[in-house]
């Protein structure tokens, strides 16, 4: 095994026990153990999330259409992390089932500069034009001077938030989904106790609440950076961040469906909340938990989907095709079962769950409506997200940007806008179903195509 071009080894040996792992052990045993962290890095980081919109709905409800208008900037935020997490690790996993670990450490030092470069950027856009992007994003006079204090904090961040996005993904590609977990929860974990105490004890209000994402977010950096460089299957070495014409193009073509699902998701959002201007801060308020609530339950499902991704980036790469298909077989039958089980229960308690957030009698009626709704269609999103990260880890990039934006921005944007001015609050309630059926409908034939293409598998390692 060779070492990098800038001679730093890589760990040979660590790396020769993660390929026997990733391409030999029982393919269903290796996705539950991998996507165990994952789900609980999401499921922390949410519940910090759905907590941050509970103690801030205990302000007043402009305070909580705020976080609606602030969740537009964040997805943004995801995207570049994600876009070089993702393009980075789908590559890097591919490169690690073929056993190049040297290629391996340059994709990771590639990711994760332009993650926090990336973020240096969007943090100067964003703090140069936060008046007028707040109006932009959906903000009525009301809600602006708490969008811009809730954004200030977190937008001097972001060069941290985004790259802890990408040393996330990093991470969890090489198959250390654990230490990924132990970044992102601590973070989460601190921010329950440093949120309420900067917002009612500081009594720093909406402001607090962004300084604390702000910090914590910091704190999950620097942790994740350590596990990064000590704990890696290869290491990272920002002397192997130099990128060349090949590798670029590989980070491009691996992270353009994450950066476009993003950026498709801070769209709609914005979308969203543009088309519930019209009817007050109580309709945005209510959309935006709606939103909030609807991401916790998907992120169970994405957490399922992080484990395949680098089991299906390992054996895609080693040739090992039937593991790759069981496991996506596996993953989808799973994570219906898994959604039919959580809408039910999510649109029984509708109304408790959207009360929970914000007492108003107004926020709490549309939300019911619109959260139920959308309970009747989550179902199909467990198909379509494992569809869309499979085709990203295979590398099948022109398929799995189109499957990206489908849901969230190519048919959602329009369909909310649309519906909406047909339709009023109602047709603000049901776009998300409507995008979500159709996007189902799109994605049968592409995936189809996809499991087709696939050869004969090799049965040797």
């Amino acid at each position: 095994m060779s070492s990098s071009a800038s001679g730093t080894a890589p760990r040979c040996a660590s790396a020769d026990a993660q390929y026997r792992r990733m391409t030999g052990a029982p393919v269903r045993g290796l996705i539950l153990a991998l996507c165990l962290p994952a789900v609980i890095s999401n499921l922390v980081t949410t519940a910090y999330n759905l907590a941050d919109t509970y103690f801030i709905g205990r302000l007043g409800t402009s305070q909580s259409g705020a976080i609606g208008i602030a969740y537009s900037v964040m997805t943004v935020f995801q995207a570049f992390g994600f876009f070089f997490g993702n393009g980075s690790g789908n590559s890097m996993s591919r490169e690690l089932g073929k056993r190049n670990t040297e290629r391996a450490a340059r994709l990771l030092a590639v990711g994760f500069c332009g993650a926090v470069l990336g973020g240096c950027v969007l943090a100067v856009i964003g703090l140069v034009t936060l008046p007028r992007l707040v109006v932009v994003l959906g903000s009525t006079p009301t809600i602006a001077p708490y969008a811009m204090a809730y954004l200030t904090p977190i937008l001097i961040a972001a060069p941290m938030v985004c790259g802890s996005f990408a040393l996330n993904g990093l991470l969890r590609y090489q198959g250390l989904s654990l230490y990924g977990m132990i970044g992102l929860v601590t973070g989460a974990l601190l921010n329950f106790l440093v949120a309420p105490f900067l917002i009612f004890v500081v009594r720093l209000g909406i402001a607090g609440a962004g300084i604390a994402t702000a910090i914590c977010q910091t704190i999950s950096f620097i942790l994740l950076v350590t596990f990064a460089v000590r704990r890696g299957v290869v290491t990272l070495d920002l002397r192997n961040s130099r990128p060349d014409v090949l590798l670029v193009r590989e980070i491009i073509g691996g992270g353009m469906p994450s950066l476009l699902r993003q950026g498709a998701g801070s769209l709609a959002t914005t979308c969203v909340n543009l088309a519930a201007n019209p009817f007050g801060d109580a309709v945005i308020a209510a959309m935006a938990i709606v939103m909030r609530v609807m991401l916790a339950i998907n992120s169970i499902i994405v957490g399922l989907g992080q484990g395949f991704q680098p089991v299906c980036g390992y054996n895609y790469g080693a040739g090992l095709y039937r593991r790759v298909k069981d496991g996506y077989w596996f993953c989808v039958r799973l994570s219906t079962i898994m959604l039919m089980v959580i809408a039910v229960l999510a649109a029984v308690f509708a109304p408790d769950i959207i009360a929970l957030f914000r007492s108003d009698p107004q926020v709490v009626a549309v939300g019911t409506v619109a959260l139920r709704i959308q309970c009747c269609t989550v179902p199909l999103n467990g198909f379509a997200m494992m569809s869309n990260m499979m085709q990203q880890t295979m590398g099948k990039t022109i398929i799995a940007s189109f499957v990206a934006v489908c849901r969230l921005g190519l048919f959602l944007a329009p369909a909310v806008l649309i519906l909406a001015h047909l339709f009023g609050v109602p047709g603000v309630q049901t776009a998300q179903s409507v995008s979500d059926i159709i996007s189902f409908i799109v994605t049968v034939p592409l995936q189809a195509r996809i499991l087709r293409s696939l050869g004969k598998p090799r049965t040797t390692v």
